[in-house]
């Protein structure tokens, strides 16, 4: 078994989509979180995932069947980044950001991409529970995402193509 440290520093070296997923909680307050895990599962049917910290605030309210929101964020969102991904003592996330409801979800307006659907299930991850989402909607955009790697914000250039 590798040490923690090494570890940390290897996935470091890995480029992640930074996304902010949400959810309403049962009595209509928007809740959410940044989370740089989301993944394409499957095509047919469409599924995507993310992966959450057990202690997480908003794993109670993504249970199975639950409704769920990402935010895919643009390059020019990254203070959008940092904000949700402090944790609150008192107040909301979403004090002071822009942001409306979409599919009965907090949306962040501007985004790079935007995509809902259910949690369909829970698989054990560590100390993380990975979270596969039917997709029910998507909206794509043609602005540059906003990525995270070796611990600093960035975002896709394309590579020159050789001749």
């Amino acid at each position: 078994m590798i040490n923690r440290e090494t570890f940390v520093e290897l996935m470091s070296g890995v480029c992640s989509p930074v996304t902010v997923v949400t959810a309403t909680t049962a009595d209509g307050r928007p809740h959410g979180t940044t989370v740089s895990s989301l993944a394409s599962l499957s095509l047919d049917p469409p599924l995507v995932s993310f992966a959450l910290d057990r202690a997480s605030r908003l794993l109670p309210h993504l249970q199975p069947g639950n409704r769920v929101g990402v935010n895919i964020l643009g390059a020019h969102q990254r203070e959008l980044a940092s904000t949700f991904a402090r944790r609150r003592g008192s107040g909301s996330k979403f004090d002071g950001v822009t942001w409306t409801l979409r599919a009965g979800l907090p949306y962040l307006p501007e985004s790079a991409g935007w995509t809902a659907g259910h949690v369909e299930r829970h698989v054990d991850g560590g100390d993380h529970i990975l979270l596969v989402v039917g997709v029910e909607e998507a909206e794509p955009t043609p602005a540059a995402p906003l990525t995270y790697a070796r611990r600093v914000f960035g975002t896709h250039t394309p590579l020159a193509v050789a001749s």
